[in-house]
């Protein structure tokens, strides 16, 4: 009889095994899809081997999607914010969209911080306004709408349901409220663009980007994370009439008139840094030095009216085109 027992438990066992091994593959497979893995069966006849129609851990392939492809999943997934467009001016409308842009395109190439850094645009008008991301949003998150409007002292201005960086607000304030010109203020915390900001040499001009770039570049010393308002005097001086900025052991910051001059500044001093962080893997004493002159001669190619119209003319439509084609939710 005990013997006759232990044969029955066992057999439940077993069958309870059994069930549980099937909700442990109902479970992983709906798992594995959530967090980005994909099934094995979407493997046949790739050479993938699995277990059980699921990949197993050890045999798992994450598919990455490309930047774009996430981008677009991101953003459908975002708060969604009710349009303002009815409430605001054409002007300022036309500015939160490209703002929005812009910040979509920090993420598209990989520039982003998580939630942190901040890229803003002035509003039209005496008041000083400016436009800034809502601090707990993605940057692929961002919408025209969802942009938070905020005045000098860093308060909201209108109703929003989100929240702004303190830190955000003390950079970028100073600069909108220093510089007339700056209609546009883009700050990154980028790898390349910390390391560079960490040398003591600062920007090199051994790139054609980096020429560019080193013709209109300021310094400001890092002063820790920047809450005080006693900061933005100094950061203004620093920045003086350039619109390129090296922030020490801290990141990358641009100005511009608008968010299409600010954010091709982005581009060349982003590129220009990941240049250099390559090239001096290779050491110092390695690098050929450009001649003597070329970097003055760059200095005034690349000034002046030719650039803007370089920046708003060109590349911003063709940039706007792109996002257009990936996700036009940014324009909402």
């Amino acid at each position: 009889m005990d013997g006759l027992w232990w044969f029955e438990w066992g057999r439940v066992q077993r069958g309870l095994l059994g069930v549980g091994r099937v909700l442990q593959k109902i479970f992983c497979r709906v798992t594995l899809r959530h967090r980005g893995f994909v099934a094995a069966s979407d493997f046949r006849g790739t050479g993938v081997v699995a277990r059980g129609g699921i990949a197993s851990p050890e045999k798992t392939v994450r598919v990455r999607p490309n930047p774009a492809r996430r981008m677009h999943q991101m953003a459908t997934a975002a708060t969604q914010t009710p349009s303002v467009q009815a409430q605001v001016s054409p002007e300022e409308w036309r500015i939160r969209v490209d703002l929005a842009a812009a910040y979509r395109l920090v993420a598209l190439y990989g520039w982003d911080d998580l939630i942190f850094t901040h890229l803003s645009a002035r509003v039209p008008g005496p008041e000083h306004h400016f436009l800034i991301n809502p601090y707990q949003l993605m940057f692929e998150e961002i919408t025209a709408s969802s942009l938070v409007k905020i005045d000098t002292n860093g308060r909201p201005v209108g109703a929003t349901p989100y929240m702004v960086n303190a830190a955000g607000f003390v950079i970028h304030s100073a600069i909108h409220m220093g510089r007339e010109d700056a209609a546009a203020v883009l700050h990154l915390h980028t790898p390349y663009g910390q390391a560079v900001s960490a040398m003591d040499e600062g920007l090199l001009p051994h790139t054609q980007t980096a020429m560019i770039a080193g013709s209109d570049i300021a310094y400001h010393d890092y002063e820790g994370i920047a809450t005080e308002l006693e900061e933005r005097e100094r950061l203004v001086a620093d920045l003086g009439q350039r619109h390129v900025m090296l922030l020490r052991n801290h990141g990358t910051l641009t100005v511009g008139e608008s968010v299409a001059q600010a954010f091709l500044r982005m581009y060349f001093l982003e590129r220009a840094c990941e240049a250099q962080v390559h090239m001096l893997s290779a050491g110092r004493g390695a690098l050929l030095n450009p001649p003597q002159g070329t970097p003055e001669k760059v200095r005034g190619q690349s000034s002046g009216p030719g650039m803007q119209m370089l920046a708003d003319m060109l590349a911003w439509p063709a940039l706007l085109r792109k996002l257009d084609r990936i996700d036009p939710g940014f324009r909402d």
